[in-house]
């Protein structure tokens, strides 16, 4: 019997991340789930709760392992990294799911602290699991399928109207991954991101909220696709880039968006 394949995925307690963590667990996989599960002053909605991180893992006895891990905090990422190991065994893929959106207004309206949380959970979140978890994925023997996989987004291609930091700071995700797999040339060890569309999660509820908008549905028009994603649409093709199967696949981005850059 082969030996199960091993994953850390942040901001597994709901949205894409949790998404993730179901379709991992469902065709074999260990996983490790971790989230902030608290509330970030800085954001003007409420994160995900231990209790739906908790949730999720009570659906997957002995084979998720669910953890409190704010992805802004080095120490606590590589703490996650090293019960992953114990616990299971090694590390196969880490998914960076874990992020906010704030936004609303001008660049030039908005305040320095909304500037710092998008790039400290959104950019340093992806930078942190990257210098934990890739030297787990390495540790693996040869020949290796290691990956790492983020979450950007449609707008890491594109801007959006009032959320220029967010743009920014999914472009920055892009530029990111683009260098790790260079950085991983010839290691067996891949770097993808996947980019969603609007994808019916939390975070797109808030960001009808920024833009005042009564219904999510309005998003509809950016996509040919003609509806809404589903985040486990989305992480259908996060999970393939997890697979041995995606091995040519490094070093760029998956649009799974509903043709919202078509």
């Amino acid at each position: 019997m082969d030996t199960p394949r091993v994953a850390l995925v942040t901001g597994a307690a709901r949205g894409i991340g949790a998404a993730v963590v179901r379709r991992l667990a469902t065709t074999g996989w260990r996983v490790v789930a971790t989230d902030r599960c608290s509330d970030d002053p800085r954001m003007p909605y409420p994160m995900a709760t231990r209790e739906e991180l908790a949730q999720l893992a009570a659906e997957f006895p002995g084979t998720v392992l669910d953890l409190v891990c704010d992805v802004q905090d080095p120490h606590a990422v590589r703490y996650a990294v090293q019960v992953t190991e114990e616990r299971f065994g090694g590390v196969d893929a880490a998914v960076a799911a874990a992020a906010v959106i704030a936004g609303g207004r001008p660049l030039w309206e908005s305040s320095e602290t909304e500037w710092q949380a998008l790039f400290s959970v959104c950019v340093d979140g992806v930078a942190n699991l990257a210098r934990a978890a890739i030297p787990a994925l390495l540790r693996k023997p040869e020949p290796r399928s290691g990956r790492f996989v983020a979450i950007a987004s449609a707008a890491g291609h594109r801007g959006l109207f009032h959320l220029a930091g967010y743009t920014a700071a999914k472009h920055a995700v892009v530029g990111l991954v683009r260098g790790l797999a260079h950085d991983l040339r010839g290691t067996g060890v891949t770097a993808t991101a996947v980019s969603p569309g609007s994808t019916r999660t939390a975070m797109l509820d808030a960001t009808a909220r920024l833009y005042d908008l009564d219904s999510v549905d309005e998003f509809v028009q950016h996509h040919p696709l003609g509806r809404l994603l589903e985040p486990d649409e989305v992480a259908a093709t996060v999970c393939w880039l997890c697979s041995p199967d995606s091995g040519a696949i490094t070093g760029t981005v998956v649009h799974a968006d509903g043709g919202f850059t078509a």
